[in-house]
């Protein structure tokens, strides 16, 4: 029988190895982010998250930590810490499964069949359940404005100033100085 740690580095390798932006946190593998994009057919589609993923070190026996980077208008998603509801995942969680069924099945899944009856955030819960409309909307409107595929590199006030220019910005200022050389 594998150890843990064999384990835990064969499922991250496949998980870089598949169609996911990895990026590791620390020299250790067991926290990192992955890029993941909202499933067809949903009021996510087109949405882009960074999903923070900590290895317990029990895994794959223990199921991983997995939360929301940028926000998400989701019932079984806390809208300020972005952590995901435990039991969705540690009811389901088995280690016949791998982190790639993490992204492949369970986030989709988890987006495509919100629980409103066991909420982490009751307001989405509530108008879920109220206006099913009105919650694909608001989750739209969170989309766009939280989980743009540019968002993804980092929280927006992580930006350094100098990000925030364009290239129109820089090239107009070197076009006024060489403007101003030529008679």
């Amino acid at each position: 029988m594998s150890s843990p740690s064999k384990r835990r580095e064969m499922d991250l390798m496949k998980l870089m190895m598949s169609d996911y932006k990895v990026e590791m946190i620390n020299d250790g593998m067991q926290e990192f982010y992955v890029d993941f994009k909202g499933p067809k057919e949903s009021p996510y589609q087109g949405g882009v998250w960074r999903i923070r993923v900590e290895l317990p070190d029990a895994y794959p026996y223990k199921s991983p930590s997995i939360g929301f980077v940028n926000k998400i208008y989701h019932p079984n998603v806390d809208e300020l810490s972005g952590s995901v509801c435990l039991d969705v995942i540690n009811q389901t969680w088995s280690p016949m499964f791998d982190l790639v069924n993490v992204f492949e099945v369970f986030l989709p899944q988890l987006l495509l069949y919100p629980n409103p009856s066991d909420p982490l955030n009751g307001e989405a819960a509530a108008l879920m359940m109220r206006d099913h409309t009105a919650y694909d909307q608001r989750v739209k409107e969170y989309c766009e404005k939280y989980a743009k595929a540019e968002d993804v590199g980092g929280a927006p006030e992580e930006h350094s100033s100098d990000e925030e220019l364009s290239e129109d910005e820089y090239d107009s200022g070197d076009d006024a100085v060489a403007g101003q050389a030529d008679p």
